[in-house]
């Protein structure tokens, strides 16, 4: 993508309406949209190595139209998980928010885990896709590692894009991979290697505060650059979490399959309303969501009939029948 003018049309109406906002706090500079009501708690977009702010403006138009504040931002030049939390949380504070939903893919579901683990109080929910608990694979495979601040920037974006997968793709998931190739062509050589240098530096994720039932776990079938045991150890790690499985994503659902995507942010969201209503809920396209509930699994078509005929039985009996209605469940 060579410029604006060769860009998706939504994409083109998106940055005609969501101003993009530049601030520096302390020796850090923030690039991101902020977009919705400001008087609810933002749900906000941390994206992989290869992302930015851009790459979350489907949830950005689609979401604020419902009500719902997202923001999206650039990872900053941290070099180190401890610089992030610190940084993070200077960032919030200054744009004056509390509390926050996060939704992070790839090394920005991992940076989310990190501060909700060492800043529990701000955090309300999760939203993990494609993510990983811990840095160990990725310092194996980049011996290399201690040199990324001195290599030249095509070098750095070159190793990037061989984690993408490269091949024939349908159509949606082909724009996605050219979407996101444009935008790191506009990443820095230190935007570049402080990522790299976050996605090796060797730590891993420790136990939350937060509980399973606010986490949610979305995650494509078909391919993704994080290997698959990777995160499978992410659904080990929260067992009681909503699950939402795309059967085709790419590396970049939200933009390949935004509308999957925004129904499963607004589903988790409502979660922290009521999270018990359904152990699984099958919505359009290829998304699943799925609750375990006390070791059992129910559909929801067998649900909902079960809640319509109790609700018929509740009003039709007289307060006096009670007793007797549960002396024959008991029998």
């Amino acid at each position: 993508m060579k410029g604006l003018s060769s860009a998706p049309g939504d994409y083109v109406h998106f940055k005609s309406q969501v101003p993009l906002h530049k601030i520096s706090i302390g020796s850090k500079q923030w690039r991101y949209y902020d977009f919705g009501p400001k008087s609810v708690p933002p749900l906000i977009c941390i994206p992989g190595i290869a992302g930015t702010a851009d790459v979350y403006y489907k949830q950005i138009m689609s979401l604020s139209l419902k009500g719902y504040r997202v923001i999206s931002i650039d990872i900053p030049q941290v070099w180190n998980h401890h610089e992030w939390i610190h940084a993070f949380e200077k960032f919030l504070d200054t744009i004056n928010v509390h509390h926050v939903h996060l939704y992070g893919t790839s090394l920005g579901g991992f940076l989310a885990q990190i501060f909700a683990q060492h800043r529990p109080r701000r955090v309300k929910s999760l939203v993990l896709s494609n993510t990983f608990l811990e840095t160990h694979k990725f310092a194996a495979a980049m011996p290399w590692s201690p040199l990324v601040s001195w290599t030249p920037s095509f070098l750095l974006k070159r190793h990037i894009l061989t984690g993408i997968h490269d091949g024939p793709h349908e159509p949606f998931i082909a724009d996605s991979v050219d979407f996101v190739v444009g935008q790191v062509e506009k990443l820095s050589r230190e935007d570049i290697s402080s990522r790299l240098s976050l996605n090796v530096n060797v730590t891993s994720v420790g136990p939350l505060l937060l509980p399973d039932s606010l986490i949610t776990i979305m995650d494509t079938n078909d391919y993704c650059a994080v290997p698959q045991e990777l995160k499978d150890q992410v659904s080990e790690r929260y067992p009681g979490a909503r699950r939402a499985v795309l059967k085709t994503g790419g590396d970049f659902p939200f933009l390949s399959r935004p509308d999957e995507v925004n129904l499963y942010l607004q589903e988790s969201k409502q979660n922290q309303i009521s999270c018990k209503a359904f152990q699984e809920t099958v919505v359009p396209g290829d998304l699943v969501m799925r609750k375990k509930v006390e070791g059992t699994w129910i559909s929801p078509q067998k649900s909902m009939v079960a809640l319509g005929h109790m609700m018929v039985v509740v009003i039709s009996l007289k307060l006096r029948d009670l007793k007797s209605m549960v002396w024959m469940i008991r029998s």
